[in-house]
């Protein structure tokens, strides 16, 4: 049996190596574009708050799987023809883009206000107060919840197969469908699930002590 299960957990590696793509892939779309609505939700201009908020409702109101079928469906009605997996990719990077947003509001407002009125007296311009000031420190005080938010973003692209996008999940459902051993396959799929799932986080602590400010060591005076 543990020969078996081995020899399923080869034949899943493939659909794993996808499911890491996608996440990353989304990931990377999101990360951006959530900081963006971020700095429309703390913006004082009407606008972009608003925008920023009904942007954030949208996509963190309604289910996943809706969204995923809606841009898989919708943009070859308006002309617009890609593969699946690009469509799977976007819908994961536009939904995980409003929950990032939420995070990074959060480490928007944890930045101190006395650093960014210093910065701002000593003539640096808005941009460079953001860019050298406030997302530094929000990058550390958000990393945490972005790593939770990487580990729900790997589970919830197991949706993709839906859209026939040959995943870890799909990958298993072929394989359980040929081998009619429908317990080790998928038990063997969760196990890559798990082992996914902690190499993420290990790498979100790894990242958590890249970006520590490092402590002063020495006698005070």
């Amino acid at each position: 049996m543990a020969d078996g299960f081995l020899s399923i957990l080869t034949a899943l590696l493939d659909g794993a190596r996808t499911t890491l793509l996608l996440t990353a892939a989304a990931f990377l779309i999101g990360a951006p574009l959530g900081l963006l609505v971020a700095f429309g939700l703390v913006s004082t201009a009407r606008i972009p708050r608003w925008s920023a908020a009904l942007y954030r409702s949208v996509w963190r109101g309604t289910p996943i799987l809706v969204q995923l079928l809606l841009i898989f469906y919708l943009l070859p009605t308006v002309g617009v023809v890609i593969p699946s997996s690009v469509a799977a990719v976007l819908a994961l990077g536009l939904n995980t883009a409003a929950f990032q947003a939420e995070i990074y509001r959060a480490g928007l407002l944890a930045v101190p206000a006395g650093q960014i009125e210093a910065a701002t007296m000593l003539g640096f311009s808005r941009a460079a107060v953001r860019r050298h000031i406030v997302v530094p420190h929000a990058v550390r005080a958000v990393l945490p919840p972005l790593t939770s938010e990487a580990i729900l973003l790997l589970k919830n692209s197991s949706l993709v197969s839906i859209v026939a996008v040959t995943d870890l999940t799909r990958r298993a459902q072929q394989v359980a469908s040929t081998n009619f051993r429908p317990l080790e396959t998928y038990a063997a799929a969760l196990t890559i699930y798990v082992a996914l799932s902690i190499g993420l986080a290990c790498l979100g602590l790894w990242l958590e002590r890249r970006l520590r400010p490092a402590r002063r060591t020495g006698r005070q005076p």
